[in-house]
């Protein structure tokens, strides 16, 4: 139950994030070229947007770093297996082992370590630019993120070492579209 809303939550903010962004973004640059407009340029020249750019920024930095931890759970993170695939199946699970121990090991250690830069910057005056919110609510996404890729790293060496199995994603799936394999006939009226 607990991993099932952690899944569903990790959604919701890395797509929250990434539409927010995108509407801020697109908002702004509207904008841009509507004060250009002499009819609009009364109205729409008081409205300041000068916080957009920042927010932004801030925003596909924590969708970045909640992405992390979700492409280590669904298997779509980039990585070179072509030596890894050639091992004996012995060898190549204890290789693959020490490659997500090691993953672990390097999300914790940034975790640990973007924590205690959290921390101190709590006690700080410290504010971002443009928004003047307090640096550590920026900054709070590395620890929270390095910790979440931490679980996910050590939950698929879980699943691994018991099933033999690593997440794989599937680049032709789809949710909602049905594919049918190419060598199948098509009926008539299909086509």
């Amino acid at each position: 139950m607990f991993l099932r809303i952690l899944d569903r939550l990790e959604e919701i903010i890395i797509a929250s994030l990434m539409g927010a962004a995108t509407l801020i973004t697109f908002i702004t640059v509207v904008h841009r070229y509507l004060v250009d407009v002499p009819i609009l340029y009364p109205y729409l020249f008081w409205i300041n947007l000068t916080w957009s750019q920042e927010l932004c920024i801030y925003m596909f930095i924590w969708m970045a770093k909640f992405g992390a931890a979700y492409g280590v759970r669904t298997g779509i993170h980039v990585g070179v297996d072509v030596l890894i695939k050639r091992l004996k199946d012995g060898p190549r699970k204890w290789v693959i082992l020490f490659g997500l121990m090691g993953g672990v090991a390097f999300t914790a250690i940034v975790g640990t370590m973007g924590a205690k830069f959290v921390i101190e910057l709590m006690s700080t005056d410290q504010v971002s630019p443009d928004m003047e919110i307090p640096s550590w609510i920026v900054y709070a996404c590395i620890p929270l993120g390095s910790y979440l890729m931490c679980f996910r790293f050590l939950q698929v060496a879980w699943s691994f070492f018991w099933t033999g199995e690593l997440p794989h994603h599937d680049a032709t799936n789809v949710d909602g579209i049905e594919v049918t394999s190419p060598d199948a006939p098509i009926a008539m009226g299909e086509a």
